[in-house]
């Protein structure tokens, strides 16, 4: 093998490594918790600087884990995306938006620290930005997003942005908790993944079906 395909092959994996390692500190510590330093440290690498050499800072770090992960779940989503054409069914359309996470996390086997990481990242507003913007440039949760609001048109738009943060929130600490829970062996309420995805289908559907009171209603009608 040539000298420098060798070399990037080397510099491959240490990424990985890297990614690896602070994805899994981050995911138990707090982004904020743990430094460069300490991530280089866990990951192996005799330069306390891998970290800056190969990703730069913390929030492109932040990115590159975000980015370790986006491929594949897009892929589930274009798959249940090309199922569900242009339903109107609001169940299949919170379907798309749960099942890809969750069976990608299955996949990843145990332990798992990407649903913790996530959560992590969105109770700080700068890493939460980061998350919002990815999720902002994804073209199957923009299909989505449009689903949702063909199925969902009566419903004010000051409603379904705020239902729509609800779900987001739901969706993103359920996962963290039953990846924590699995993790430390404790009890989950459901048996799999695959089950935890459909009560949270259950539990977004409801929220977005449920009856609208108040000033928002008065716009409604």
């Amino acid at each position: 093998m040539p000298r420098q395909a060798v070399r990037t092959e080397r510099a491959d994996a240490t990424r990985e490594v890297i990614l690896a390692t602070a994805e899994r500190l981050f995911a138990e510590h707090g982004v904020f918790a743990v430094s460069n330093r300490q991530v280089s440290e866990a990951a192996g690498q005799g330069n306390n600087a891998a970290v800056g050499y190969h990703f730069g800072t913390k929030t492109d770090l932040v990115r590159a884990i975000v980015h370790r992960h986006d491929e594949h779940v897009e892929q589930l989503r274009t798959q249940m995306l090309a199922d569900v054409g242009d339903s109107r069914d609001v169940r299949e359309w919170v379907a798309c938006l749960v099942r890809p996470s969750t069976e990608h996390i299955a996949e990843l086997g145990s332990p798992t620290w990407y649903a913790r990481f996530i959560a992590q990242c969105m109770t700080d507003p700068g890493l939460r930005r980061i998350i919002v913007e990815e999720t902002l440039s994804s073209e199957t949760l923009r299909a989505i997003r449009d689903g949702l609001g063909r199925c969902l048109a009566d419903l004010p738009e000051d409603v379904r942005e705020e239902r729509a943060d609800m779900s987001r929130q739901l969706m993103v600490h359920m996962t963290a908790e039953r990846e924590r829970a699995l993790a430390e062996g404790t009890h989950t309420p459901r048996a799999s993944w695959y089950e935890a995805g459909t009560g949270l289908i259950d539990a977004i559907v409801a929220i977005w079906q449920a009856p609208v009171s108040g000033a928002a209603a008065s716009l409604s009608g």
